[in-house]
């Protein structure tokens, strides 16, 4: 047979998806196990892993044939026969070391993927595009995937250069994989940043030679950029909106869009429409959705004047200055006031000071600023903050809660509070709020949990400076590109396992627990329907002792007990003789139990999900995971993010989930640890059984 059929079979869902071309002449060589041109099975794999064995089979295959480099492919052979693949068979744990290899190889196939009519059958051509020029660390693939080798002399440079105008998909230790996307692109161009630019930075860093089809691909997101403009306008003192077209026949496609064509209220040109400043923000999202985000230049209202001077010193007396990519994000935000900054998002860790920034940010606008946030307890984490870092006096910040409706200067609400109403048809009478003072800057806390009726009515604040402050942009909704048009695009964001290395929040050892399902419950999970097999899965009474187990083997860490079920949560509270935290928990009693906690006065807290966000508890370093929402990736980071502050001594902190074994729950949590895996965090799989090391204490407090 003149040539061979390689095909990769993806067991990520139930349904494999089958990924396969014809490729030859090739000769036919076996490496234990696996034959190389039969199938090779990658369970639980990303596809940027399983992408790159398959695409580089066919140029070892083409070396081994033609002879044109002997030595490569004896070596790509000699490290598939060490098992540094073993992960297409399951071996999760050589996820990191199976990347590096299939990164170091890469180059052996960048000249079939991104030259296929090149010539290939000239040898002479093929070495020279297998050849690397340099050890640069990035290798850059025509599917606008980029693979950069963080052991790299340059890498740092490069992981600098990257983060302008391409996402961070996943950071293991050794190799990080960014994806080029329009919407990446265009965050980039907002930034100042063209085409050119770009692939000026891709060359600049890579190790193999970029193909014309990646400069092509760039340069088409990047046109599309700019193509349309939102400027303003001033005629006899009145000022007006303009959307401005490159040209007449963009012009015209625009006037024909069935959302679009709504909302261009006059044609003053052949390329240029008048719009209501009220339509601002809904012009942007529907130009995003067609293609073409508007770079809007309008410019912001300036807002009530508010100087906010940050201590040298806090309160304590310690010293107090921002981080250096605090300070970063900061500029990057503010670009010196002008009409190119005052919208975006800054992505930083959880326990990395995002509210810090913050902060900063209204210092530098010099601005009445509405804070809104997801709680009370995060609400009156933000205005002590304020007290403990700024000058700004006590009487000018104001709480706009369930419970206080105080409007000052420096106010900071709830999204709950926001989108209240008497009844399900009524009315949002709170978000009066917006329009309540001349606001120079709105703070989105936790932005990716914007809710729809504010997302509403930020579509018409495109005049006010807004910030958006969260630790991953992931929506579950699929609204990025709203959070991009209305919010604004990504200003500045470093990795967590880079701020680890750095010391500013703790290492963290991830750990899953299984348990095996209490009997009495096997029968009732065997009949049970899907989501019901997920709550028993989630209530099994046998994570009782693993909990008692894992305190005993951590004496007197700051504990967290996390969960969802209330009555499951009552139980362990119980057990542990600790404090319970749920959403009907008073918010006088809430602040009394953190504010123990954080005095050291409570050992440990069971709380429910009202604890996942914005809350500050720096010394707690345990945390013990009973159950959560599903496959939620959002809820697990936020969850390990509450361990994240930085510690004195070995600056260590702990997370355990613990699932049931066999069931639902355990394949839930696989789709819950991707993101923190992404982010280059690795999940130790236990017995319950091993962790039966000494008693647990009769009560913790």
């Amino acid at each position: 047979m003149s040539g061979r059929h390689v095909s990769a079979v993806v067991a990520r869902t139930t349904s494999p998806t089958i990924v396969s071309r014809a490729w030859g002449p090739a000769p036919r060589w076996r490496l234990g196990r696996c034959d190389l041109h039969d199938r090779i099975t990658l369970r639980n794999a990303d596809p940027a892993l399983w992408v790159l064995p398959w695409a580089i089979l066919p140029a070892v295959d083409y070396l081994l044939a033609r002879r044109v480099s002997d030595s490569a492919a004896q070596a790509f052979r000699a490290d598939l026969a060490s098992g540094a693949f073993a992960i297409a068979w399951g071996n999760q744990q050589e996820l990191a070391r199976a990347h590096a290899l299939c990164t170091q190889y890469a180059g052996l196939a960048l000249g079939l993927a991104t030259h296929p009519t090149e010539g290939h059958d000239n040898p002479k051509h093929l070495a020279r595009s297998l050849t690397p020029m340099n050890d640069n660390p990035l290798i850059v693939q025509s599917d606008l995937t980029v693979l950069a080798d963080v052991s790299a002399a340059r890498y740092a440079d490069a992981r600098d250069a990257l983060a302008r105008f391409a996402e961070l998909v996943k950071s293991p230790e050794h190799i990080h994989t960014y994806k080029i996307s329009p919407l990446s692109i265009w965050n980039a161009c907002a930034a100042g940043m063209t085409a050119p630019d770009i692939t000026d930075a891709l060359t600049e860093y890579s190790r193999y030679p970029i193909a014309s089809s990646i400069t092509a691909q760039v340069a088409d997101f990047a046109r599309r950029f700019g193509r349309v403009r939102i400027e303003r306008e001033s005629v006899d003192g009145t000022d007006s909106l303009l959307v401005l077209a490159s040209d007449p026949v963009l012009a015209e496609e625009l006037a024909h869009g069935k959302h679009l064509s709504l909302l261009l209220s006059e044609r003053v040109s052949p390329t240029a429409f008048r719009i209501r400043h009220a339509d601002r923000g809904r012009i942007k999202q529907a130009l995003v959705k067609a293609g073409f985000p508007a770079e809007d230049v309008a410019g912001y209202a300036i807002g009530e004047s508010l100087r906010v001077p940050l201590r040298s010193h806090l309160r304590t007396g310690s010293a107090f200055a921002l981080r250096d990519y605090q300070r970063d994000a900061v500029h990057a935000f503010h670009a010196a006031g002008s009409e190119r900054g005052g919208s975006g998002v800054i992505v930083l860790p959880c326990g990395a000071g995002k509210t810090i920034v913050g902060i900063a940010t209204m210092a530098a606008v010099e601005a009445s600023t509405l804070i809104l946030t997801t709680s009370v307890s995060a609400v009156r984490q933000w205005m002590s903050e304020l007290r403990d870092k700024t000058e700004i006096p006590d009487a000018m910040i104001g709480e706009y809660t369930g419970s206080m409706k105080d409007v000052k200067p420096v106010t900071v609400a709830t999204y709950q509070i926001l989108t209240h109403r008497a009844r399900a048809d009524g009315e949002f009478t709170h978000l009066a709020l917006f329009d309540q003072r001349n606001w120079g800057l709105i703070i989105y806390d936790e932005v990716h949990l914007l809710p729809a009726p504010v997302f509403q009515i930020t579509a018409t604040l495109q005049a006010r400076r807004r910030l958006g402050l969260t630790a991953t942009l992931v929506r579950e909704d699929g609204r990025e590109d709203d959070v991009f048009a209305l919010i604004g695009p990504k200003k500045a964001e470093v990795p967590w396992k880079v701020l680890e290395r750095q010391g500013w929040i703790a290492k963290a050892v991830c750990t899953e627990v299984r348990v095996p399902l209490e009997e009495a419950r096997r029968m009732p999970y065997a009949v049970a329907e899907s989501r019901e097999k997920f709550r028993i899965a989630s209530e099994n009474d046998n994570k009782t002792q693993v909990v008692r187990d894992i305190l005993a083997l951590h004496p007197g860490e700051p504990a967290l007990v996390i969960g969802m079920y209330v009555d499951q949560l009552k139980t362990i509270a119980e057990e542990l003789h600790a404090p319970l935290i749920t959403g009907s928990t008073p918010q006088n009693k809430r602040d009394e139990l953190y504010s123990s906690f954080r005095s050291g006065s409570l050992p440990a807290l069971v709380v429910s999900k009202v604890a996942n966000f914005a809350i500050d508890l720096p010394d707690a370093s345990l945390a013990i995971q009973i159950s959560g929402t599903f496959g939620s990736r959002q809820e697990e980071a936020q969850r390990l993010g509450r361990i994240l502050r930085p510690k004195s001594g070995d600056n260590q902190a702990h997370f355990y989930s613990i699932v049931t074994a066999d069931t639902v729950e355990q394949d839930f949590a696989l789709k819950r640890q991707l993101f923190l895996c992404e982010q280059g965090y690795e999940y130790e799989i236990a017995d319950a059984a091993e962790f039966r090391v000494k008693p647990f204490p009769v009560a913790l407090s």
